[in-house]
């Protein structure tokens, strides 16, 4: 069969991005083709994958989104695809990877009357409502259940349009190395002294992975402690912002702000702790991929991934609602709990460890893929005209 992968953008340090490339390889490998549809590619192509980047201008992202939408179902509608999968939110998908939060929760619990009646808002709602509201028939594929009850509440989605997927850790990027040397690898990069203590956060936007929250925690330390700790962040962002709240707090020292990297699990092995401060978070695969290493975790409950450091006892969840006194308090712990000098330390990367080793044996990678393979072979035993209605994509 032939499918139709469409993301706005792929950079190869995304949870999303690589989910898509790993599912697209999958079907390759299992004899079916595959297209990529996207706005911006960063990175190699595999041998084998066609990709399509359809560049767009426009002053608003929402604007240059659905130009770029429209391009790509005029390709799709003259190359006879079997089945579409979305990974962001349009009109027209067979189906679509539910990797953010539900929008017109967050647009009526955490945004004001007007915000809901500007053009962006109400374009994002109509593409979110054609994927998930009962009338439709588009399925969705989902690796948290989180945010399921709000989709139900709001768009009436039927269970049977639902299929979960286990989360996926590669086993061949977690191997794990010698310990010491990973410590000495992330101080070396950074150069850092031997006895530093360096919290590292990792992931995509920096804003809405709570960097601004774990520098505040850093600067709440004891002048003592905070001379000798570090917070390291690696992911793709304009970090400007977040290097005038280090140096106005006086930590222009101790925080490191830097670009994506292929050494993220080495990173991870080589911190004291990983810190996931998120607002909200879908999933927050790097919760995981931190307890894959073995280095224990500080996140906060608004996490979809959050549970597992709770059950896993892998570290410390940070409640909600949110309050900065109390993360700061849990930051201090942290940091105490697993200093150098402390004799006898918790667990927790030990712990979570042990419980991702039983996660990665629950999803080989093949999850998504064999979904869509049924999923595709379901639909063509009914018969489709291969009609892509995305009219809803276009409104304002």
């Amino acid at each position: 069969m032939k499918f139709a992968l469409i993301i706005f953008k792929y950079f190869p340090f995304g949870g999303m991005q690589r989910d898509m490339l790993r599912t697209a390889e999958e079907l390759m490998r299992r004899g079916h083709q595959v297209e990529v549809f996207t706005l911006s590619w960063q990175g190699e192509i595999p041998r084998g994958l066609a990709i399509h980047v359809l560049p767009q201008q426009g002053w608003f992202n929402y604007r240059r989104y659905q130009r770029f939408i429209k391009a790509t179902f005029n390709l799709i509608s003259l190359g006879q695809f079997d089945y579409i999968f979305g990974y962001n939110r349009m009109a027209g998908l067979d189906a679509h990877f539910a990797a953010d939060p539900c929008f017109v929760e967050r647009a009526h619990t955490q945004r004001g009357f007007f915000y809901r009646w500007m053009p962006r808002t109400r374009w994002f709602l109509a593409c979110e409502k054609s994927i998930f509201s009962a009338e439709a028939s588009t399925h969705v594929l989902a690796v948290a259940l989180t945010e399921k009850p709000h989709f139900q509440k709001w768009y009436g989605l039927q269970d049977v349009r639902f299929h979960y997927i286990p989360p996926y850790l590669s086993p061949a990027r977690f191997t794990l190395g010698n310990r010491a040397q990973m410590r000495q690898h992330l101080r070396s990069v950074f150069q850092f002294a031997e006895t530093d203590f360096v919290f590292l956060l990792t992931g995509s936007g920096f804003a809405m992975k709570g960097l601004d929250r774990a520098i505040l925690a850093l600067a709440a330390l004891p002048e003592q402690l905070r001379r000798r700790t570090r917070l390291v962040a690696v992911g793709q962002d304009n970090p400007k912002k977040f290097q005038a709240m280090a140096s106005q707090l006086g930590l222009a020292k101790q925080v490191v702000i830097a670009k994506g990297r292929s050494d993220i699990p080495q990173l991870m092995q080589g911190a004291d702790v990983c810190v996931h401060p998120a607002y909200r978070e879908n999933t927050g695969l790097v919760i995981l991929e931190g307890m894959a290493c073995g280095t224990p975790m500080l996140v906060t409950a608004s996490c979809g991934y959050a549970n597992h450091v709770a059950e896993g006892n892998a570290g410390l969840v940070s409640a909600m609602p949110f309050e900065q006194a109390v993360f700061n308090a849990e930051f201090l712990q942290m940091r105490t709990a697993l200093d150098l000098a402390v004799v006898s330390k918790p667990d927790w990367g030990r712990n979570g460890l042990a419980y991702t080793q039983a996660i990665m044996q629950a999803n080989d990678g093949s999850a998504e893929a064999m979904i869509l393979i049924r999923l595709a072979e379901e639909k063509k035993a009914r018969g489709s005209d291969g009609q892509y209605d995305h009219s809803s994509n276009n409104a304002d």
